[in-house]
């Protein structure tokens, strides 16, 4: 291949713990790809791993802070967050995480009224990853066809209609390149909007996950955007 025996470590770069079906799919998929076209001849930085004994921050009313990793975001003063995993969410599809998994997802968020929900993951990127706003879009994009497999799978060929949004560039304060991506379905009679933000700020990767369960009067979508919009990265001691 001519990287030689070091690319398989790209493995561990974009290995963001998606605590559901449908998401471990997309982070395999990105996996996958990340071995193809993110390796470099040499290190590009020192190998990191994540220490889940730090706790994943502080919570103030709306806004979070992080200390196990330097991010910061708000919610509407409705909306609720926490560090553990919320139980609805399994009724979601999405699987509950195990104390002994190696990576935790930081922080969860969610409308207690409609269920909308997002959470945040960060992970340490591999020592011979390298990343482009060109390739994070592809890594973005990748993960539709993982979530049409998913579905398909659980419901069946075809029962699900998927209307899939364009990959755009996402702009997230502190982060150098970033992209998002989402799908819309219904889903016993419910509208879903299930969406990811993919990005790199050195030496970590970040992903916001997020499903909006459509109802009549709420705010979801716009109050998602928001909660994105807030987020901001800064960047450790010493790291560029």
């Amino acid at each position: 291949m001519g990287m030689g025996i070091r690319c398989p470590s790209i493995l561990t770069i974009i290995g963001g713990v998606f605590m559901g079906t449908q998401m471990r799919r997309i982070s395999t998929t990105i996996i996958l790809l990340g071995f193809f076209f993110g390796c470099a001849g040499g290190p590009v930085r020192s190998t990191l791993r994540e220490d889940i004994r730090i706790p994943p921050g502080n919570i103030e009313g709306n806004q979070f802070t992080g200390t196990r990793y330097p991010i910061a975001f708000s919610v509407p003063p409705h909306w609720r967050v926490t560090n553990s995993f919320p139980d609805f969410m399994e009724t979601l599809g999405y699987g509950r995480p195990l104390p002994t998994d190696a990576e935790q997802t930081e922080v969860y968020a969610f409308n207690p009224e409609t269920k909308s929900n997002i959470q945040f993951d960060l992970t340490p990127a591999g020592p011979y990853a390298t990343f482009s706003q060109e390739k994070i879009q592809s890594l973005a994009d990748a993960g539709t066809e993982s979530l049409i497999a998913e579905l398909e799978e659980e419901h069946g060929k075809n029962a699900v209609t998927l209307e899939v949004g364009p990959t755009v560039p996402a702009f997230l304060k502190g982060v150098p390149h970033a992209a998002r991506k989402h799908v819309s379905y219904t889903l016993g009679g419910v509208r879903r909007e299930q969406g990811w933000v993919y990005g790199f700020a050195e030496p970590y990767q970040i992903f916001i996950l997020y499903m909006i369960l459509e109802k009549e009067g709420s705010n979801d979508r716009e109050e998602i955007n928001g909660i994105v919009d807030s987020f901001r990265f800064v960047p450790p001691s010493g790291v560029n």
